[in-house]
Order: C-alpha cells, then sequence, then structure tokens
C-alpha cells in the first residue's frame, strides 16, 4: 500500500492536494471507487471534499451531509464518474444503518465515486482495498494529510 504525506498551511495547499489526490485517483474496475476519510471534529473532511467537487467541475454548493446523511452529486460530462456520493456515517452506530440506504446498489455501480467520512463506523461493510485518507490538526492550523492508497 502506498502511503504519502503531505502538510498544508492554508485552503490553497488543501486545494492542491485535492486536486493532485484526485488526479492520481486509481478508479476501480468491478465497483465504486471509494475513498475514507478519517480524521477528528473540524479536520477538514468536508472542506476536502468540497475542494474535490470544485475539481470535478461541480457548480452546486456542497454542504457537509452531517444531518442527511448521504448527498448525490450528477457530474456532466466526466470520463470516469457518473456520480459523486459524500456520506457522513458519524452517527451510524452499525453497518446495518448504511446498508438501509442502499450502500450494496450504490457500491456496484464503478461509475461511482464515493467520500465518506468517519468510515470506522461502518468498516465492516467498507471493501478492505478503499483509498484513505487520515486528515489531522497539525501546529499553528495546519492540517496534515496521510494518503493511502488501496
Amino acid at each position: 500500500m502506498n502511503k504519502m504525506l503531505k502538510k498544508s498551511k492554508g485552503v490553497k495547499e488543501t486545494r492542491a492536494i485535492a486536486k493532485n489526490f484526485l488526479r492520481k485517483l486509481k478508479h476501480q474496475k468491478k465497483r465504486a471507487t471509494i475513498v475514507g476519510l478519517y480524521g477528528e471534529l473540524g479536520a477538514g473532511k468536508t472542506t476536502f471534499t468540497q475542494f474535490i467537487a470544485k475539481e470535478l467541475k461541480i457548480k452546486r454548493g456542497i454542504k457537509s451531509p452531517t444531518f442527511v446523511v448521504l448527498r448525490r452529486y450528477p457530474l456532466n460530462k466526466n470520463a470516469h464518474f457518473k456520480n459523486l456520493f459524500h456520506l457522513d456515517a458519524y452517527r451510524f452506530k452499525n453497518e446495518k444503518e448504511l446498508l438501509s440506504l442502499g450502500w450494496d446498489e450504490i457500491i456496484s455501480d464503478k461509475k461511482h465515486l464515493i467520500f465518506i467520512e468517519w468510515p470506522e463506523n461502518v468498516i465492516g461493510v467498507l471493501p478492505k482495498k478503499h483509498q484513505k485518507i487520515y486528515i489531522s490538526h497539525g501546529e499553528k492550523g495546519q492540517r496534515n494529510f496521510k494518503i493511502k492508497k488501496g
């Protein structure tokens, strides 16, 4: 498993990290491409996803899915993906809650790109080989990104 460490001092650097990540993203051939966003509250998981959405040319504002749990954003004219899903599993008590949202159907489509916050709450139904991004607070407001390609 490849690992990449990056530090961000602000939004410009975080956007550059997101852009670089998306450029190097390995697409799954038989199922959805899943990216787990790991990190404590306020680490920047939603912000990172917002920058991914901008790179994918999504015009609609990306909001945290904390209260609605799952948001779908259609991607027009994207060569690899037709939908970006942004999911927040923070309030999930177990994997059954994710399965009740049609998870099996969502991940069965290789044209879906899924960013999931708090994946550790539903790890039992995630493919073992999903991409992982660990975001943590650094010194002086910096963010540390540890990216593991699954």
